[in-house]
């Protein structure tokens, strides 16, 4: 039997909001952050899910942005904007989609949910940026915050310890100013078709050199400096 349907699961709605820990005033809120484009057009619907989804996104900047200023003082500038694309990203977002049986509630046209809509990291992301959004309109910023916070701050709290992988540059340079030496040098050249192109970068500091390969410029930069950090030991004093 198909899941497609061309109104809301009440039961699904009611464990989604359940995840999310809020009773919405406005319950066609919710169900409008559901409503994907493919079901918008299928049942010919006044409107999709993807205005909730822009409010939602901007919401998730401003409460995580806030979380990683106010919680973790001792973070620069550099780290806490690592620590911030640790959760807010696409893989992140679903993955706390899942968490609070978001899936079982979408929308989705018939060639969609075909297609496996219901796990897709882009569809569960969206919808649970629209459902942000939604709570946001239904409760106001207060709510909003809290909500965010409650689910996100774990996240952040255990992408804490890896943060220096998610800016191995910045670190570098760090280290080398420490040990007395000129900022590390980039070189970076590419190779292969556009649709599959692969960037390989040599990071030189002082009488160290490392090699990053990755399929964007910065991602090579970034392994190259992580192996660099390897190899530039700071003295240990005493």
């Amino acid at each position: 039997m198909s899941m497609v349907e061309s109104h809301p699961d009440p039961e699904a709605l009611g464990r989604l909001a359940a995840g999310f820990d809020h009773g919405f005033a406005d319950p066609t809120l919710l169900v409008r952050a559901m409503q994907h484009r493919s079901w918008q057009a299928e049942y010919d619907a006044p409107e999709s899910n993807e205005r909730l989804e822009f409010l939602g996104d901007a919401v998730l900047g401003w409460v995580v942005a806030d979380i990683a200023f106010t919680t973790f003082g001792e973070l620069s500038e550099g780290r806490l904007t690592d620590l911030r694309k640790s959760v807010v990203n696409a893989k992140a977002l679903a993955s706390l989609a899942r968490q609070v049986n978001l899936g079982p509630a979408l929308l989705l046209g018939r060639g969609e949910d075909a297609a496996g809509g219901r796990t897709k990291t882009s569809i569960l992301s969206d919808a649970f940026e629209a459902v942000i959004g939604a709570i946001y309109l239904d409760a106001g910023p207060t709510v909003a915050y809290e909500k965010v916070r409650r689910l996100l701050l774990p996240a952040m709290q255990r992408a804490l310890p890896n943060i220096d992988k998610f800016d191995a540059k910045t670190v570098l340079q760090e280290r080398a100013a420490r040990l007395g030496l000129s900022a590390p040098r980039y070189v970076v050249v590419s190779d292969g078709p556009d649709h599959a192109r692969t960037f390989t970068a040599r990071v030189i500091v002082g009488d160290v050199e490392a090699l990053g390969a990755g399929a964007s410029k910065k991602t090579a930069e970034q392994v190259a400096a992580e192996g660099a950090l390897g190899r530039l030991s700071e003295p240990i004093d005493g």
